[in-house]
């Protein structure tokens, strides 16, 4: 808002409503006679009384924002009671008079204002159509073409002439520029006592570096160098000059006669020849100051860069300017006069946008430090070389503003503005730097507690960039209020109580509180656990440990979902939406996730529960619901098994009635062994027994057996077979290998010991009765029992 609308509303809303305010029974004073647009001192009186008080002029915000806030139909009749809608229609509950509520409100309004005043200001500078009007108009007048044929040739005799007597005085100054420029001192000898003089002081303090002195000299030489160039780019620049004036003369002198007997036509014609002139001043300055003879010395591409670019913006400025005022004289109405002016000079200070943009990296690297200097004022010269540009380029928008909206006092409040915003910067910058440095130094930990936790500087790095960013914000919003301020703009009353910038700062802080506590809540937990882990870790208890760590991912998830649902619900909660609804629809959701996925959510108990009494683990040999294998993944829902051959095994939680775990540290050795019932068994008991002895004696064996041959005895007596078992305990993991080394041995050992194995199998002779006729040949008989 600019500083004339903004006094302009302050003033009427003084006028208006404070007398309102100060007498809201009294009756209404009698007419007052019109007194025009003019501001009696009683008035100005008043009015500034009313500004220069804040509780008035609170009063006076109130009630215009109650006013603007009134329902249209307020004054009318209340209609019939109508059903209440449903509550479907809000998908959101948002109160009244809510936190978001009221933000949505003033962006509204804000949003308005700034298009209205867009709008206004637009139409201000754009008045166009009577450009067009007097266009037209012109066109279909039969006496402006006279007018117009009459300017042409007379215009036309002008300039041949002036041109004529131009281009001979030029030709005659030739020679004596040739001379200037041959006679022109390209380089020039510095005088020792100056070079004296740019030597640095002899204190320790000021001592500069050699590269500093260095600069100094060149640029001692460089001045002394422009200095004994002036006369001569003085004496050029006269000459240049001399066909100009003969041009402006011999034109003038031609408007003196006859042909400038009319006015219109003589004002026409010596706007254009002034175009001319002043056109053709600007560029021999130009040239004079850093043309390639000029006082200046510069590269030829840089010289040329200037010319083309000076060229370019007088053309454009001056011939446009001498166009709008020939557009005047010829009858187009002031306001078209206006926003043509106001267009020309948009056109050139888009000009200069262009040229900043163009050297915004040479400049750049002028305002720069150099690489080997750090400190304050290196880092704010970066940072200008930066950004220098784009104060560049608002500096020239706003210059034109200020021109174009012919504001009262427009420049020097542009300079107040620019001065107060470079401070503000300057004061917000230093401010988040000495923040910043104390943080950093606060969140250093020492080597000793360091020792003591040796996770605490990991989780302090993990949330330093986030303070750093919030306290970093948090001063940004600090310095725009009082860039506001300086701006003019009163934003400090958006933050008196009950406003709507104390309610979003209650706000922001129980959100940032909530946040806050959160987070400890979530770090204290997370160090717990891994405290308890490391300290079953190194008691021993690695089973424990392992579950826990198993554990932790699955318990970190759910506290986190947790915390962001509670921290979540607060935000909502302090920005004014209703929460009741939303808790209501997520039981709702949970009911028929429930009922819908019964067999989910056993497994997922199921496997809780199993994962908490440990029941298998990663490795552990099980049969499951018939399935047997080495388990290879225990989620929360199922169980990953690898059988002997080689396929997997997939059994979900809710399958699962028994588990038959055989890797719980313990896994005996079964033996049964079945020897003839002529053999001795107490010997034989006793080779079973050297058999054990001697694997405990081999390192292959010695920690897979855990104690010797438990022989139990004779379990079973028959006619043939004699069965000896017993038991040998082993380690989980040896329990088939050593079963099996020791079947191999219990062999070898036997057929040494001349011990005979028992078969089941037997083959028994009978002795048959003789038959009743005698037979010789007589033979047994076999029969197999």
């Amino acid at each position: 808002m600019s500083h004339k609308l903004r006094f302009a509303i302050l003033l009427v809303l003084t006028l208006f409503v404070s007398p309102a305010l100060a007498q809201p029974a009294a009756k209404p004073a009698p007419p007052q006679p019109a007194t025009g647009d003019a501001l009696t001192p009683e008035q100005a009186k008043r009015a500034l009384e009313t500004l220069q008080d804040d509780k008035k002029r609170g009063e006076i915000i109130n009630t215009l924002r109650a006013i603007a806030n009134a329902s249209p139909q307020a004054a009318q009749p209340a209609p019939a009671a109508e059903p209440p809608a449903p509550a479907s229609q809000s998908p959101i509950p948002l109160n009244a008079d809510s936190l978001g509520a009221q933000l949505l409100l003033m962006v509204s309004e804000q949003v308005g204002e700034m298009s209205r005043e867009v709008a206004d200001v637009a139409r201000t500078l754009t008045h166009f159509p009577a450009f067009y009007y007097w266009f037209v108009r012109t066109a279909n007048d039969p006496a402006a073409y006279g007018l117009l044929i009459d300017i042409a040739w007379k215009l036309a005799l002008v300039f041949g002439c002036a041109l004529a007597a131009e281009w001979v005085v030029f030709r005659l100054i030739k020679r004596p520029v040739a001379f200037l420029e041959a006679r022109l001192p390209q380089t020039a000898r510095v005088p020792v006592q100056a070079l004296a003089s740019a030597d640095p002081p002899s204190s320790v303090a000021d001592v500069t570096p050699e590269g500093d002195l260095h600069r100094r000299r060149l640029s001692l030489a460089r001045a002394w160098q422009s200095l004994v160039r002036l006369p001569f780019v003085l004496g050029r620049l006269l000459l240049e000059l001399l066909p100009v004036v003969v041009f402006g003369g011999i034109a003038t002198a031609l408007l003196g006669t006859e042909i400038g007997d009319q006015s219109t036509t003589r004002l026409v014609i010596l706007a254009v020849v002034n175009a001319y002139v002043f056109s053709r001043v600007l560029i021999c300055a130009v040239r004079a100051l850093a043309g390639p003879f000029g006082l200046f010395r510069v590269r030829a591409e840089t010289a040329a860069y200037i010319e083309i670019w000076a060229r370019r913006i007088v053309a454009v400025g001056v011939s446009g300017i001498a166009f709008a005022n020939v557009a005047l004289l010829l009858g187009l109405h002031r306001a078209g006069y206006a926003a043509l002016l106001r267009f020309v000079m948009l056109v050139v200070h888009l000009f200069v946008v262009v040229i900043i943009l163009q050297c915004r990296r040479q400049v750049a690297d002028v305002i720069r430090a150099p690489a080997d200097r750090t400190g304050l004022a290196a880092r704010t010269r970066n940072r200008l070389a930066s950004l220098w540009h784009v104060l560049a380029i608002a500096l020239d928008l706003a210059l034109w503003a200020v021109w174009a909206l012919n504001i009262r006092n427009g420049y020097s409040l542009l300079l107040q503005y620019f001065v107060g915003t470079v401070a503000v910067l300057l004061v917000t910058r230093l401010v988040t730097m000495v923040v910043l440095s104390l943080i950093d130094r606060g969140f250093r930990i020492s080597p000793d507690l360091m020792q003591r936790f040796p996770g605490l500087e990991t989780r302090a790095n993990r949330y330093l960039p986030l303070l750093r960013k919030v306290v970093t914000a948090v001063i940004a919003v600090i310095g725009f209020v009082a860039l506001l301020e300086v701006w003019g703009v009163d934003a400090i009353v958006w933050f008196y109580g009950g406003q709507i910038g104390s309610r979003l700062i209650s706000a922001l802080v129980t959100i940032g509180i909530a946040a806050l506590a959160a987070a400890v809540i979530w770090e204290v937990a997370n160090a717990l656990m891994d405290r308890q882990i490391d300290t079953l870790s190194r008691d021993g208890h690695f089973a424990r440990a392992a579950r826990l760590r198993t554990f932790q991912p699955m318990l970190r998830t759910a506290l986190l979902c947790m915390i962001v649902a509670v921290v979540g619900l607060t935000a909502l909660s302090e920005i004014g939406v209703n929460v009741a609804p939303l808790l209501a629809g997520a039981g709702i959701v949970g009911i028929a996730i429930g009922f819908g996925s019964q067999k989910l959510v056993q497994d997922l108990i199921t496997g809780l529960f199993l994962l908490l009494e440990n029941t298998v683990q990663v490795g552990d040999t099980v049969t499951v619901s018939g399935l047997s294998g080495v388990v290879e993944n225990v989620s929360i829902r199922t169980m990953r098994l690898r059988a002997g051959d080689g396929s997997v095994h997939i059994v979900p939680f809710s399958a699962v009635t028994t588990i038959t775990n055989a890797s719980r540290g313990a896994g005996n050795a079964a033996v049964s062994v079945n020897v003839s019932y002529k053999e001795d068994t107490d010997r034989a008991g006793e080779v079973l027994k050297d058999i054990v002895a001697g694997m405990r004696q081999e390192t292959a064996y010695r920690a897979l057996i855990r104690g010797d041959l438990e022989l139990w005895g004779v379990d079973k007596v028959d006619g043939s077979v004699v069965t000896i078992v017993g038991q040998i305990r082993c380690t989980d993991g040896g329990r088939w290998s050593v079963q099996r080394e020791f079947n191999r041995r219990m062999k070898r050992r036997f057929q040494e010991e001349g011990i005979e194995i028992a078969s089941m199998g037997q083959t028994i002779l009978m002795q048959l009765p003789a038959p009743s006729e005698p037979d010789a040949n007589k033979l047994p008989r076999r029969a197999a029992g």
